[in-house]
Formats: structure tokens, C-alpha cells, sequence
């Protein structure tokens, strides 16, 4: 079984070595670089990769995917898209080999896009960007995915559980390009529902709080529009654009409203846990976060955040009972706060606190 790593790269020098390390359990290792000006292009050809260096005018990213898997020898059988600024576990090629299956067309297996501060997982959902050799097309200018062209239809996804991919990018690297490919993508299509959300959600991350309502409340509205996970994540931004216009009372209609949508997520059921934080409504937060720790299936989907599945529902928690008197309840939430990120200083001198003023009442 042939397999064959590609991707595409620029100014990356940093990352050749731990990146090749990574690969070469693959039989080769092809890239495009797109216009390296530092030592990029030299390095990879040392470590042995094959390189072909092509400037994308105008850029889009599903051009120079496309391009990169052009180079991708044509008896390979099965073809590893990854960025430079991505890590497998060992042994990936071996858990691989024993799921893929005659006529498979995709693997799906578990990606971590973000780390916290003390290194455990942030952002974890799974990536299907392992693919058979012919038949596949990368498309969208920006949030690129892969799309079947080939004829009938495409083979089935294996599952491959064993194989971890990890995410440690440039915290230097901009992302100012990605919202005018958003919005040349929505252009092109207008009609997909996935990029509209994409979309929203960038004029959010910018602050661009109206274009972020009226394009997640577009997405919302279309036929395609139909996954709740997705849904609730747009009414979710939308109640955070209201917040950054100073509108508690919208927001917290929206909250309710993702919560409706889809109350198997904790992500809703936070938003509106600090939320209600903010107003100093301390029996608000505690229902919140006691709905949001109930749910205990993490989904493995891209939409699945970090922060309510760590030490924030318990911290939360802490403090609310802090508030209303209760200093047992708020020793323990510390506690579980403090086991979730045991770096963390000020989770620390809650539990500090906390037993202190415990050992004071006992014994005054």
C-alpha cells in the first residue's frame, strides 16, 4: 500500500524538521511551495522531500491544494494532506494501513487544532483530509474542503481511530486574508451554508458586529441550513455580536434560542452561564453549568470548544456558591476546577481560600 504526504507551505523553515520526522513513515513526501523567501524550500529537499516551488496568483487555497496533489505520483493509493505546522503521532501510518480497506475513499481520525496554555488539548474534533489517490478535488477558496468528482459514487470513510494529528501553528502568522476569500467564496456560491457561517463568524472575530447578525441570520435561514450543531453555533455569534453592541437582553434571547436548538451541546448552556456571571445572577449560573456538566458525550465535531469541557463550569460554580453562602459547594467546585488545570494560580488560591475559611468556621 502506497502512501504518499502532500502540502503546500511558505516561509516555514521552522517547522521542516519536526514536520519530515512526522512523515516519513509515508513512502514519499511531495510539496508546493508557494514562494518561500527564507530557507524553506532547502531544508525540505534535504530532509528528501520532493519540492516544487509555483507562486498561486491570485491565492486561493483549494488552487494551491489542487496544484500540490497534481504532484502526488499517480500510483500512490493513498494520499496524506497535512500542513507543515502539523504533527502526527507515531506509529499514524501503521493504525492507518490496518482500517483502510479496498475501495475506501476517505479516512476520518481525531485532530487537535488548539492547545491551552498548560499544553492539554483545547479545540479537539475529527479531519477527513485522508483520501484515495483519484476521484477527489479540493474546493472553496478559503475553509477549502475536499469534494468527490469522480464518477458514481465515492468509497466509504474508515474510521481510523489510532491516528492523532496535532495542530501547533505560528502565533505570527495574519489571517487577514481569510475574510475576502470568505467572501469571494460566498460570492461563488451563495448557496452554501457552511461558508455563509464561516463568513458570520469572521465578521465576528473582527468585531464587525451588524455584517456578523445579518449573515448568520441569512445562514440561518437557508433550506441547506439544517445541522442543529451548526445552527446553534450561529445563534450563539449572533448573541455575541449583540454584546458587543451593549444589548444584554438580544443576547441572551439568542443564548435561549441555541439552547433550544441544540441543548445536547454544553456550549450554549456557558454562553449563557457567563452571561448570567456578568449580571450577578448566581442561581442562573448554577442551573446553567449543572445543564452543562450533565452532558458528558464530548461530540468530535469542529464546533465542540475547549473551555466548557475545562475548568470554567467548575470555576463558574465555585463562585456562584461563594456568593449565595454555600462554602462546601464552593470548595468542591474549586477542587474539580483546580484538578482540570492544576497550573492555574488563581484556581489555586480559590482552593487556598476556600479551606482556609472552612478551617476558620470549625475552629474560629
Amino acid at each position: 500500500m502506497r502512501v504518499v504526504v502532500y502540502g503546500i507551505c511558505k516561509n516555514e523553515e521552522q517547522f521542516v524538521d519536526r514536520w519530515m520526522d512526522s512523515m516519513s513513515e509515508a513512502d514519499q513526501v511531495v510539496v508546493l511551495d508557494t514562494g518561500s523567501t527564507d530557507a524553506t524550500v532547502e531544508k525540505l529537499r534535504q530532509r528528501g522531500a520532493s519540492v516544487t516551488v509555483e507562486v498561486i496568483t491570485p491565492w486561493r487555497f483549494d488552487t494551491a491544494r489542487n496544484r500540490s496533489l497534481e504532484l502526488v505520483p499517480e500510483d500512490a493509493e493513498i494520499c496524506v494532506c497535512t500542513d507543515l505546522d502539523e504533527v502526527f503521532h507515531p506509529g499514524w501510518r501503521k493504525e492507518l494501513e490496518q482500517v483502510w480497506e479496498e475501495g475506501a475513499g476517505q479516512a476520518t481520525y481525531r485532530y487537535t487544532w488548539s492547545f491551552n496554555p498548560d499544553g492539554s488539548e483545547g479545540v479537539v474534533f475529527w479531519y477527513e483530509k485522508i483520501h484515495a489517490r483519484w476521484g477527489y478535488r479540493w474546493v472553496h477558496p478559503v475553509h477549502e474542503v475536499l469534494a468527490w468528482v469522480g464518477e458514481g459514487r465515492p468509497g466509504p470513510t474508515v474510521v481510523a481511530d489510532g491516528v492523532q494529528l496535532d495542530h501547533h501553528p505560528d502565533p505570527t502568522k495574519s489571517r487577514g486574508q481569510y475574510l475576502a476569500l470568505l467572501e469571494l467564496s460566498v460570492a461563488e456560491d451563495p448557496e452554501d451554508d457552511r461558508n455563509v457561517h464561516y463568513l458570520g463568524r469572521e465578521y465576528m472575530f473582527r468585531e464587525r458586529w451588524d455584517d456578523c447578525i445579518a449573515t448568520l441570520k441569512r445562514h440561518l435561514s437557508m433550506p441547506k441550513s439544517t445541522w442543529k450543531d451548526e445552527r446553534a453555533a450561529s445563534m450563539r455569534y449572533i448573541a455575541k455580536a449583540y454584546l458587543g453592541k451593549g444589548n444584554q437582553q438580544q443576547a441572551q434571547d439568542w443564548y435561549l434560542r441555541a439552547i433550544a436548538e441544540a441543548p445536547y451541546l454544553r456550549e450554549p448552556w456557558m454562553d449563557l452561564a457567563e452571561l448570567l456571571y456578568e449580571q450577578e445572577e448566581w442561581d442562573g449560573v448554577l442551573y446553567m453549568t449543572g445543564r452543562a456538566l450533565s452532558i458528558t458525550h464530548r461530540p468530535r465535531t469542529y464546533i465542540c470548544e475547549a473551555a466548557p469541557w475545562g475548568s470554567l463550569p467548575h470555576d463558574l460554580r465555585c463562585i456562584a456558591f461563594y456568593h449565595t453562602g454555600r462554602r462546601q459547594q464552593a470548595l468542591e467546585e474549586a477542587r474539580k476546577a483546580l484538578a482540570l488545570e492544576p497550573g492555574n494560580e488563581r484556581l489555586r488560591g480559590n482552593v487556598e481560600l476556600l479551606e482556609q475559611e472552612m478551617e476558620t468556621a470549625v475552629h474560629p
